[in-house]
């Protein structure tokens, strides 16, 4: 009985300690997440992740949109018979201006043509449906149904019927998403309208906008409407972006702050329209760049003659 007297096995086989594994967690999730950080190493995990759960969250969320949507109908319909009659009385009213305004586009585009002035560049874009926000709390984001198979690419601003919503950031198979101009890393060039000012307002976060670099002594008011200026290339100048609401002036800083919101509902779900990039500016043409060489050169033989 000698050889019975050993250890019998345990009943559960342990494995590493809960620290360990938990420690071990922690530096797997803080390397991946550096990687990813610095080199975009996961964006192909991270659409083909979004290409497999996006089916998922769309069928999730149809009970919800059904009770939505039926609830939406049944209060609208009277409020739509009363906007009906309310369209027809304003397109009566405005039956004269309308028809003359196809003359009026002929007619100033010949002027335009007349005085050789650049012609503004048209808004054309795609109509996208908002499915949800972004899961983080701490950024200002939405999620449209359309992506890369809609031809949506990064960059391109989004509207709405009142005003600027936001910019595409990110683009998957089929949803994109728009980072909202109340984001804390979204900038906009904007301009006052009543004055021509050109700045930039910042998001804060919290759905509202500041404008920025502004002297304490500057000319604006609480009213003062903003405008894309286009200067950054992306966003079509003129389109409504905010409206001035506070402003705080100090004699001690040099800029004054001035507080806004935005025009357009960044903050409610709908439908928003995505716009093409803008054309890019064409290039010197040969020629003429050939001419200027040349006289760059001619200027500088004169310069050396006249040294000499």
């Amino acid at each position: 009985m000698a050889g019975m007297d050993h250890a019998p096995p345990p009943f559960f086989k342990r494995g590493p300690a809960p620290l360990a594994l938990l420690t071990f967690y922690i530096a797997v999730s803080v390397a991946i997440f550096v990687v990813d950080l610095r080199f975009k190493s996961l964006e192909l995990l991270r659409q083909s992740i979004a290409l497999v759960v996006d089916p998922v969250q769309r069928v999730a969320q149809t009970p919800g949109s059904l009770v939505d949507y039926a609830a939406t109908y049944l209060q609208g319909m009277r409020a739509m018979q009363q906007e009906n009659l309310e369209l027809k009385n304003a397109q009566l009213a405005t039956a004269p201006n309308l028809q003359r305004l196809a003359q009026l586009e002929v007619e100033n585009e010949r002027l335009r043509k007349l005085l050789s002035v650049k012609e503004r560049e048209k808004a054309n874009g795609q109509v996208t449906q908002i499915l949800y926000t972004a899961r983080d709390p701490f950024s200002r984001k939405v999620i449209v149904d359309k992506g890369q198979q809609a031809g949506i690419i990064a960059g391109q601003p989004a509207i709405d019927e009142a005003g600027v919503v936001g910019q595409v950031t990110r683009v998957f198979p089929f949803s994109a998403e728009i980072t909202l101009i109340t984001d804390k890393d979204q900038v906009v060039p904007v301009q006052v309208v009543r004055t021509g000012q050109r700045s930039v307002v910042f998001g804060l976060g919290n759905g509202q906008l500041e404008l920025r670099y502004m002297p304490a002594n500057a000319d604006i008011q609480p009213g003062d409407v903003l405008v894309t200026s286009g200067l950054d290339g992306i966003y079509l100048p003129g389109f409504p972006v905010a409206k001035v609401v506070n402003i705080e002036r100090d004699s001690a800083y040099s800029f004054a702050r001035i507080f806004c919101v935005p025009v357009a509902g960044v903050e409610n779900f709908g439908e928003v329209m995505v716009l093409t990039p803008r054309q890019a500016l064409p290039d010197r043409p040969p020629e003429s760049a050939s001419r200027a060489t040349a006289n760059d050169g001619q200027r500088v033989k004169k310069k050396r003659m006249a040294k000499n």
